[in-house]
């Protein structure tokens, strides 16, 4: 499996906006709809990469665990769906029903949001402050498929408590990995 990894968009950029497909609603959505409180996740995920599948369960319990503390996620699917059918719409939204995801799944068709991101693969994370200012960009956690190692989502929790507390996250940032946005 090819390893992808995040292009890390400069630290303070303004969150791109956006109106997209939400697949499980069917209604279209924008950034300002969904944006949280005290801040926001975007994750650029898909339905059949290995390194997303390995991390489903802790982003569904991430999400529910910062959604009282007024940090709302936010998934986008970039994926071309032609190619890769499995990314469709129809089964992005079965997926999301399967993994109890409480955040909205929304279809990029276009591709056109995942370059405003400048995002490469999936999963791709990104934290926006209350004032949609990118605080962090990177890793889950140091977990990957095959590794042994735990999925906890640590990198991200870290990320996302120092942004709860107005504190610096002085933690390295690090790229995700995983495989690339399939790109028409």
């Amino acid at each position: 499996m090819a390893q992808t990894p995040s292009n890390m968009l400069p630290l303070g950029t303004k969150a791109p906006e956006f109106s997209l497909l939400d697949t499980v609603s069917n209604k279209t959505l924008s950034f300002n709809d969904l944006k949280g409180i005290h801040g926001t996740i975007v994750m650029f995920i898909c339905n059949h990469c290995p390194f997303v599948k390995h991390v489903n369960s802790e982003l569904a319990k991430l999400a529910k665990d910062y959604k009282s503390k007024g940090i709302n996620c936010i998934a986008i699917s970039s994926n071309d769906a032609k190619n890769y059918p499995q990314d469709a719409p129809d089964k992005m939204k079965a997926n999301a029903i399967e993994q109890a995801f409480i955040f909205p799944y929304l279809y990029d068709q276009t591709q056109e949001i995942a370059k405003k991101y400048d995002a490469a693969c999936t999963p791709d994370f990104y934290i926006f402050d209350k004032e949609s200012k990118l605080v962090y960009r990177g890793q889950l956690d140091d977990s990957r498929p095959g590794n042994n190692i735990p999925v906890t989502g640590s990198d991200m929790r870290h990320a996302l408590d120092c942004l709860l507390n107005d504190k610096e996250n002085s933690n390295p940032q690090k790229p995700s990995i995983g495989c690339n946005i399939k790109w028409k």
